[in-house]
């Protein structure tokens, strides 16, 4: 029946002993309960063995004395004895869970004694010693010189004790690390010492509760996170699972760095079992639908140190519903729920109103809302129906008002909207699975309200037939297509970029300064009572979270359920890989198998392969039917290769400068060449002759793109142009007309560029790694959407998704970066080992040409190779891949060009 929860906030135990508590000695009446003594900083608790006794608690501030009975020098409250009973005298005592019956302390008040006798009697001294020193720190007048003495207790305890390697699960296991620290549980810690093997992580704890030793597999372990706790950067948590919302062990350190050298052996143990994911990688799985809100939101409470098991930091997550007084619950209307881009405190307009001109007249540091939208309190004001000793732990023994309970939804709702102070959210809880939160099954005594109904199960919506009925419409709103386009707004307020500074004024969502991360710096206090004075009032209030977030977060990408035309996005450059309008019957059956041969590249085998240039190819460009390939290569040449007669029937030389891109116009009449002579070279295939020539830049043309009439030219000269072309009439002498439509400047050369499905928005990267996003939706007037700086030192390529959202760059620093169009904000970072010069992605797969020669397939949202294939023996230069996602060609530092065919 023991639990820590039964001591006060702040408070240790230390030790036990098994003891008989005798009542009215010497009496007629004399009675002994046997049970457990326990030793805490501010308490003497006794546990009966008999469940129908109550515990009993002795705050020792208010003892009177603690002595051996039989001794006579009544002077001298504090004395030792041999017969090893202990008397304390006291004039206040709680009794707990008389019956066994989880209910509200009952206190005892005026003078009483207890005789307490221990079973070992040679333990006495050092029972009555250590009694004697508690006593002298419970009656200190001030908080902070309380804590610095018990502080020095616990600390000497633990510097006489080590962790016993018997304890060990294999005598063959090898000591890497021990030091003290605390296991951390709701409310409570428990001091110990830490362990870590080359096998395994231990805690043992210094009073062998509520078990000798704690033991984690470090084979098991599959996330670990550094924590704040108590605002000190102290804390370390261990997750043996993927997604459940409880970890396996909380640590708190005395010393950060004993909490990162912890964190640095662990971590580099797992490394190679799991990838240490971001809040940018879960985006990035949550955008492309891999991860539910749930989920989602559960991840992003982890990495901003929210944690079940502190109170003051439990995970958060948002009302969604507001409708609760409907007998259906319509989850397609946009009323049926709450507004997720306003904190609670600002969807009442009239309360607001007030709050503001409150804000605008009080002096500074200013704050909103005198409240927080999540404490310890709110979060037990939820859970008291299954969680009732620690209300009664974090309420001194009782439990709140009757009217002020959980006693309805409708209620709760109703009161975050109009109350006062009232601005809380919820919790996990309610969109999980265990409904028991909402039931009474305990049997609780919670109290009796003003119209003398007494509290029970919490009075749910008419639309919910049950707990059960109603946590599953909570799951489907938090899942819901409304919620989906709008949960980034929510996040925003939460762990964005509208949590503080300017902006958060502006979305009206300023709580206290001490409240958020940095607000107090602890160790500058040098007052211990106002530090503790400090650290109670904080974790009390509630934090918020850590802010993961500084530029407005992505939308999610919400599917349609039929595209309307299908664009060559899998083949990612429609200069490499022109489209043939699809039959619409055939639409669906492209996809299918697009994403078939996506699901099995790693299946992806070498057919046949030519040297045709005499250096590294650049470029690759087929025609539809797939029989002509041509090639540009830095030796200066323009190849056309026959697949059926596998020779070169084409070779044309443009100048003596190398080229470095090519693509096919529709209808497979004419070949574009780009070249570092600064020009754009046109030729006819038909006529087997140079038909044109642009002299567009004054540098090195690096890149080219074309679409819907327009072309598209990258240069070393800063620059990116758009150019309107009118091809010539083959059949006689007129050239092509040229009219240049806008000119975008850059600050140094322009490596490559690309053009999202829609012919909307234009890329260019440069060689100092810069991404800058084109809106070139008008013909003459063109906008620079972001400024990426990706420290790619140099770009070698980069290409939009599918659904123009996210845009996967490749440079010189080793790295794949996952960027987000609408916001600019890097959602992903995958670390190579080498440059990839070239690659096609599907959004979650990845297939790269790599410096060494080989091919890689890369799972990107787990951040790992999954594939390698042998390819070419120098850097592969160039991709190309068909429409079907089934056929490859690269070509290669080593002069040659390779076919490559997925065999199924």
């Amino acid at each position: 029946r023991f639990s820590l929860l039964l001591l006060n906030l702040e408070e240790y135990y230390f030790e036990q002993h098994t003891a008989n508590h005798i009542i009215n000695k010497g009496c007629r009446d004399e009675r002994k309960f046997r049970g457990s003594l326990k030793i805490c900083s501010k308490s003497i608790i006794f546990e009966p063995d008999d469940n129908i006794q109550p515990i009993i608690k002795i705050p020792l501030r208010d003892c009177i004395s603690i002595k051996a009975p039989e001794d006579n020098e009544a002077n001298n409250p504090f004395t030792r004895d041999t017969s090893g009973g202990i008397s304390v005298v006291c004039n206040q005592v709680f009794l707990i869970k008389e019956r066994n019956i989880i209910a509200p302390y009952k206190t005892v008040r005026g003078r009483t004694e207890h005789l307490f006798q221990l079973d070992v009697a040679g333990k006495l001294g050092d029972v009555v010693q250590t009694l004697h020193q508690l006593y002298r720190a419970s009656c200190l007048d001030k908080m902070g010189d309380q804590a610095a003495m018990i502080t020095a207790i616990l600390q000497s305890r633990l510097a006489r004790t080590s962790f016993d390697k018997n304890r060990f699960q294999s005598i063959s296991e090898t000591l890497h690390m021990e030091c003290k620290a605390e296991m951390v549980t709701p409310l409570v810690t428990n001091p110990g010492h830490v362990c870590v093997t080359d096998a395994n992580l231990y805690f043992q704890p210094l009073n062998g509760y509520p078990k000798p030793v704690v033991q984690i597999t470090l084979q098991n372990v599959r996330r670990i996170y550094k924590r704040r706790h108590g605002l000190m950067p102290l804390g370390l948590e261990v997750f043996c699972t993927e997604n459940d919302l409880c970890s396996d062990i909380y640590l708190k350190f005395y010393d950060y760095q004993d909490r990162d050298e912890l964190y640095f052996l662990i971590a580099t143990y797992i490394e190679n079992h799991i990838t240490e994911h971001t809040a940018e990688s879960y985006m990035l799985q949550w955008q492309r639908g891999h991860i539910s809100n749930y989920q989602y939101l559960l991840h992003l409470n982890n990495l901003a140190d929210r944690s079940c098991n502190d109170l003051s930091q439990y995970p958060v997550f948002p009302w969604i519903i507001a409708d609760y007084s409907s007998s259906v619950l319509d989850l397609t209307k946009p009323e049926t729920f709450r507004d997720l881009s306003k904190p609670i405190g600002a969807l009442n307009k009239e309360r607001l109103d007030r709050l503001l001109t409150r804000y605008q007249e009080m002096p500074e540091p200013k704050f909103m809302y005198g409240s927080h939208y999540s404490s310890p309190g709110y979060v037990l004001f939820y859970l008291v129906r299954v969680a009732p000793e620690y209300m009664l732990c974090l309420q001194n023994g009782k439990f709140d008002h009757a009217d002020r309970m959980f006693n309805s939804l409708a209620e709760t709702w109703k009161n975050c909207l109009d109350g006062a102070t009232d601005f809380k959210e919820l919790i996990p809880e309610f969109y999980e699975n265990d409904s028991s939160f909402l039931v009474n099954s305990l049997k609780l005594d919670l109290g009796k309200r003003q119209g003398g109904k007494m509290v029970e199960d919490v009075e749910l919506p008419p639309w919910a037939s049950g707990p059960d009925d109603f946590l599953q419409k909570s799951r489907e709103a938090l899942e819901s297509q409304y919620v989906s386009e709008h949960l980034h707004e929510w996040i925003d307020i939460i762990f964005g970029c509208k949590q503080k500074g300017s902006e958060a004024v502006a979305a009206h969502n300023v709580f206290h300064p001490l409240t958020y991360e940095g607000g107090v710096d602890l160790n500058s206090i040098m007052d211990p009572n106002e530090k503790v004075a400090l650290l109670t009032q904080i974790l009390e209030f509630g934090q918020t979270p850590k802010q993961l977030f500084t530029i407005p977060h992505p939308r999610r990408i919400i599917p349609k359920l039929k595209s309307l035309s299908r664009t060559s996005s899998h083949s990612v450059s429609i200069s490499e890989s022109p489209v043939s309008p699809n039959e619409e019957s055939f639409e669906d059956l492209t996809e299918e198998s697009i994403t078939l041969a996506w699901n099995n590249i790693a299946k992806l085998k070498l057919d046949e392969q030519y040297k045709i240039h005499k250096e590294a190819i650049t470029g690759i460009a087929v025609t539809c039917n797939g029989s002509s390939v041509f090639t540009t290569s830095q030796d200066s040449t323009l190849k056309m290769f026959s697949k059926e007669s596998k020779t070169i029937q084409r070779s044309v030389s443009f100048s003596n400068m190398a080229l470095s891109s090519c693509l096919i116009l529709p209808g497979d009449t004419t070949v574009i060449s780009s070249s570092w002579d600064n020009h754009i070279y046109f030729y006819s295939i038909a006529f087997g002759r140079q038909q044109d020539i642009l002299m567009g830049h004054d540098d090195a043309v690096s890149k080219i793109c074309w679409r819907d009439g327009r072309l598209y030219s990258a240069s070393w000269d800063s620059t990116v142009k758009v150019w309107h072309c009118v091809p010539g009439e083959t059949l006689s002498n007129k050239k092509h007309h040229f009219e240049l439509l806008a000119e975008l400047e850059h600050d140094v050369s322009v490596n490559t560029i690309d053009l999202n499905a829609a012919n909307t928005i234009l890329a260019s990267g440069t060689k100092e790694g810069t991404i800058s996003v084109w809106d070139v939706t008008t013909a003459t007037v063109t906008e620079c959407l972001n400024m990426l700086f990706c420290c790619c030192f140099v770009s070698f390529a980069f290409f939009f998704c599918t659904d123009s959202r996210h845009l996967l760059s490749a440079g010189e620093d080793c790295c794949f970066k996952v960027i987000d169009v609408q916001t600019g904000m890097l959602i992903s970072s995958v670390t190579a080992g080498e440059p990839q010069r070239c690659f096609k992605w599907d959004g979650n797969t990845i297939l790269s040409g790599s410096q060494s020669g080989e091919l890689l397939i890369w799972d990107l949202l787990g951040g790992k190779v999954i594939e390698r294939i042998k390819g070419h023996t120098g850097a592969v230069m160039s991709m190309w891949m068909n429409e079907q996602c089934n056929t490859v060609i690269t070509g290669g530092e080593d002069k040659q060009i390779m076919f490559w065919k997925l065999q199924y």
